[in-house]
């Protein structure tokens, strides 16, 4: 198992004392997000800091970017890591793309899927002077000139990662895609009801197989040496989980393991009772999708609680012991990968 250090959100010129910092705990990979800042400006300081390690967006926005536009960034970043760039999208959500970046939102799946047809058009126009002609519903490019194709590079195959919670870009990414993002609200019932079956489906549609596709996740940990800790950093997680379980799209993980508290806590969330929202968190929804354990014993533990559903592992900590002892996180990482 891959365990992965995801960059808080942070002005990108961190980036490279980060990556440093990463490398030196053991970790194999280095993740930016899409939040308060740009998610591919950190990774080129992480690449030329911590050349060691893979580095890549988890995730970047697709649709407010036009693919040509994320192709020459991916591009770029794939010829400055040497190859290791892990090029991850996601759809977000309709209000945020409608009412947050101005973009339109129209078939978000069908969408994606020109949105990776294309840029794979476009970078083979630039490795090997294909003609560029890519014709969908969404997205069309018949334009490419000298003057603006930047030409080959020695890593042309840019691994291309989705993330998604439902059926259709479970199916998606395992039809066409390198890897998969899996939400980190999500259960073990829900990977073995939904994500991985409907992965299976798309892989064997495209005359793949499930392990053509590398499964990534973080996971929320709930973590301390001793029993105050671990019960102090419950309460963090207890929020988190709220929060994502009061978006609607995230429901049928709440079905999956027969809960019913989604919609009590998108009413609460309409009314602005934000306080109010962790108190609708049962305890077994807390150990279902969060996984809690001593710090001796958290490594171990996520290796059992996943198996062979993922083959890569970001810690979700929320402010636990692990954010601030390092020795307490390399001793993890070490345990996670074995």
């Amino acid at each position: 198992m891959k365990v992965d250090f995801y960059f808080p959100p942070s002005p990108p010129d961190g980036a490279a004392e980060a990556a440093a910092r990463a490398r030196d705990l053991g970790y194999d990979g280095f993740f930016s997000a899409e939040t308060q800042y740009d998610p591919f400006l950190p990774l080129a300081f992480a690449a030329r800091s911590a050349p060691e390690l893979e580095i890549g967006t988890a995730i970047a926005v697709a649709f407010p970017r036009s693919p040509m536009v994320t192709a020459m960034t991916a591009w770029d970043l794939a010829r400055l890591s040497k190859g290791k760039f892990l090029l991850g999208l996601g759809t977000q959500v309709r209000g945020h793309i409608t009412r947050r970046f101005s973009t339109d939102w129209t078939s978000p799946g069908p969408r994606l899927r020109e949105y990776i047809e294309s840029m794979r058009a476009i970078w083979d126009t630039w490795q090997n002077a294909a003609p560029l002609e890519y014709k969908g519903e969404f997205y069309q490019f018949s334009l490419m000139t000298p003057f603006f194709n930047p030409g080959p590079i020695p890593n042309p195959r840019i691994p291309v990662y989705i993330a998604g919670v439902g059926p259709y870009l479970s199916a998606l990414a395992g039809e066409t895609c390198q890897g998969f993002h899996v939400h980190p609200f999500h259960t073990t019932a829900y990977l073995d009801q939904v994500v991985l079956p409907k992965m299976r489906d798309g892989a064997e549609r495209a005359g793949r197989s499930l392990e053509d596709v590398e499964r990534v996740t973080t996971v929320f940990v709930m973590t301390g040496t001793d029993e105050a800790e671990i019960e102090a950093s419950k309460a963090a997680v207890r929020q988190q989980i709220a929060f994502y379980a009061s978006t609607p799209s995230y429901r049928p993980v709440l079905e999956s393991s027969g809960w019913d508290f989604g919609e009590k806590l998108t009413a609460l969330s309409k009314r602005g009772k934000w306080d109010e929202m962790p108190g609708m968190v049962p305890d077994d929804a807390l150990t279902e999708v969060g996984v809690v354990a001593p710090v001796d014993q958290l490594g171990k533990a996520i290796r059992e609680r996943y198996g062979d559903r993922v083959q890569r592992i970001g810690l979700y900590s929320l402010g636990s012991i692990l954010d601030i002892d390092p020795e307490a996180r390399r001793q993890v990482v070490g345990d996670l990968k074995g």
